[in-house]
Parts: C-alpha cells; structure tokens; sequence
C-alpha cells in the first residue's frame, strides 16, 4: 500500500463498504481503494451488505443500485434510518431517474458507470473530510465550527446536531453543510455554484439537479417535525435564500 500523505492522514484507515453485483468492479475499486490506504469491504448484493451493516457500519458505503436480493434504492432507505454515514451510487448513464431519486432519498453524491476510478476516489476523499469537519474534529473554534440559531432552528456544528423548534432532525453530511451555508447568512441568496463550492471539492462537479435535489430532501426533512416549515426560499434562476 502507498505511504499516506499527511493531508490524508485522518481520513486514510476508514472503512468502505463496496457493494455491487459484478465481481470485476469489486474487484478492481476495491484493489484501487486499498492501493490508496482505505480498508474495504466488499458485498455481492444489497441483503448481503444490510445484514453486515446491522453488526457494524463502515465509514462510508459505495452502491450499486440494480442489485439482485436488495437494491441500492431499498438498502439506502433501510441505511438512512439508522444512520446518516456517508453513501455514494453508482449508477449507469442512463439512469438519471435513479440518480435525482436516490439523491431525494439521501444519497451524498452519484458516480456514472464507465467511471474513472480516480474520480471514485476523489468523491470519497471528499466526503471524508466532510464528514471529518462536520464530526468535530477540528479544534480551534471557526465560522463553520459556531453553534447556529437562527429563530427556530439550531445547528450545532460539533455535534453535527440539527434542531428546528426544539426538535432533532437528522440530516446527511451535505444537507447539513447545506443547511448551515445558507443559516450563517440569512437574507443572503447563495447561488447554486455556491452551494456547490460548500458541498464539494474543487475537483468534483455536480450540476444544479444535483444541489436542487439535496435542498427538496432537506425542505422534506424539516417539513417532517413543522408542516409549515418555509424557511428556506427558492429565488428562480438565482438560487436559495435562508
């Protein structure tokens, strides 16, 4: 395995649980991603994988969606009810259906099949560190470490804790850095290019349905303990304002 470089110091043991129905892509991700210094996990299908995560979650989850036994889709319902780790779909390209509704329902990011596994690795790097911020560990206190309340919500960045009148909502590592983005500057419109920029590295791109997807998930979500929650406005063609 490769030395790890000091800037993926933190992030360079973790877990991922790869699952997918054809034994190539196992094989070959999961060689790459152990070249890289990740520890890997590998599952043939969906049931295979939920059964493993009901004894101990990995990290992070990378998942095929048509799958045999258990899909993505069902998998990732059952995952997001017990936790809200990291996951990221492998979906072909021709299924942008799959793509928008596995976003809506919890999905951090989407890799289309043909994919470079350097891309691979890049997106899971970077939800990583994402996760990493949004755990707490960092330890001089930030703009993006700052406990927020905004009226009836309240964010509590350290504890990757999310409240709206009193009561826990659970959110995804990026619906929450979404989520706080737009919180820190209410009466600010931030553009989806923004929104971007605060939900991914540089070197990953995602079009606008993508961040649309996440704010539609997140309305939902805060709907779910306020059904008239509308803190959150869409400007058309310009973008969300809190």
């Amino acid at each position: 395995k490769k030395q790890a470089t000091e800037q993926y110091k933190e992030i360079i043991m973790s877990k991922i649980a790869l699952v997918d129905d054809d034994r190539n892509i196992l094989t070959s991700v999961s060689m790459t991603l152990e070249a890289e210094g990740f520890e890997v996990e590998t599952y043939n299908d969906g049931q295979q994988a939920y059964e493993a995560f009901t004894k101990k979650l990995p990290d992070m989850a990378v998942l095929d969606i048509k799958m045999p036994r258990m899909d993505g889709m069902d998998l990732l319902q059952r995952l997001r009810q017990k936790s809200a780790m990291p996951v990221i779909f492998l979906t072909s390209k021709d299924d942008e259906i799959d793509e928008v509704l596995g976003l809506r329902m919890g999905a951090d990011d989407y890799v289309k099949k043909p994919f470079s596994q350097r891309l691979l690795v890049e997106r899971i790097r970077a939800l990583l560190r994402r996760q990493d911020a949004v755990d707490g560990n960092v330890v001089a206190e930030t703009e993006d470490t700052k406990v927020i309340e905004r009226g009836e919500l309240r964010m509590d960045p350290l504890r990757h804790a999310v409240a709206w009148k009193g009561q826990d909502v659970s959110l995804t590592v990026t619906e929450f850095l979404l989520l706080q983005a737009l919180a820190q500057r209410p009466g600010f419109v931030k553009s989806r290019d923004q929104l971007m920029d605060v939900a991914y590295d540089d070197q990953v791109y995602v079009d606008d349905r993508t961040i649309d997807s996440h704010i539609k998930r997140l309305r939902k979500k805060l709907r779910m303990v306020d059904p008239e929650f509308s803190a959150i406005e869409t400007l058309y063609g310009i973008g969300y304002r809190y």
